[in-house]
């Protein structure tokens, strides 16, 4: 049995509609709609097997389900020399943001020396999701204890017109306002993104109940008005 078969086993179809419009560049025909804890159940079911391994490198997969598996199956590896090969092979492939954000790869969070030059690397891709999974790393691993006041600017340059890479770019500066108010504040103050980035970032720190109520009032000042076509 293959991991596509697994997956064709816990199909939805209501699920499915819900999932095309969810991710809607990428074909309807190509969801299965299976819901992510069948999905993360069957990456633990078939890691560390032949399976696993032959699905692993049978890439380009065919189903969305397959990809947020392979990804699954990416994050449970234990050394990081393998997680870090393995990671860089499939990111081409990534084609949608689900797929791109909800693999975290544990091995990562202790190897944090190691894993920032490939950030580096990841962010100054010129493939959407592959500089989208860079940020997020940098999100998810840099904003506590290691970071530095130099991390905002790698996601601060990165310029493009992709609604999803521009979406990680304000959620990065949204993350990092709660967590790294004084070090992130004045990319705001300071006008270093662009207007649409800029309000998004201020607009999704707002919702956010990690910013106190006094950052958010003075956030709100710096609210831009949209650039005139």
């Amino acid at each position: 049995m293959t991991v596509a078969d697994r997956l064709k086993e816990h199909c939805d179809a209501k699920y499915q509609a819900f999932q095309s419009k969810l991710v809607p560049n990428i074909p309807a025909d190509t969801i299965l709609g299976v819901r992510t804890p069948d999905m993360r159940r069957i990456a633990k079911e078939v890691n560390g097997t032949e399976e696993a391994e032959r699905f692993l490198k049978n890439l380009p997969h065919r189903y969305y389900e397959e990809n947020l598996v392979h990804f699954f199956l990416i994050a449970l590896i234990k050394d990081f020399d393998a997680c870090v090969r393995e990671t860089e092979r499939f990111l081409p492939y990534v084609d949608c943001w689900p797929v791109c954000d909800q693999s975290s790869p544990k091995v990562f969070t202790k190897n944090h020396e190691k894993l920032l030059p490939y950030i580096r690397k990841w962010i100054a891709s010129d493939h959407v999701y592959t500089s989208r999974f860079g940020m997020r790393m940098l999100m998810n691993e840099f904003l506590g204890a290691d970071f530095k006041e130099e991390y905002p600017a790698l996601v601060a340059a990165k310029s493009g017109e992709d609604y999803y890479l521009k979406m990680m770019i304000a959620w990065y500066f949204a993350t990092a306002l709660a967590k790294q108010y004084d070090a992130c504040v004045p990319f705001l103050e300071k006008n270093v993104l662009d207007t649409w980035t800029h309000n998004k970032a201020i607009q999704k720190a707002l919702e956010s109940f990690r910013v106190s109520e006094e950052h958010k009032e003075y956030l709100k000042t710096l609210r831009r008005k949209a650039d005139k076509a």
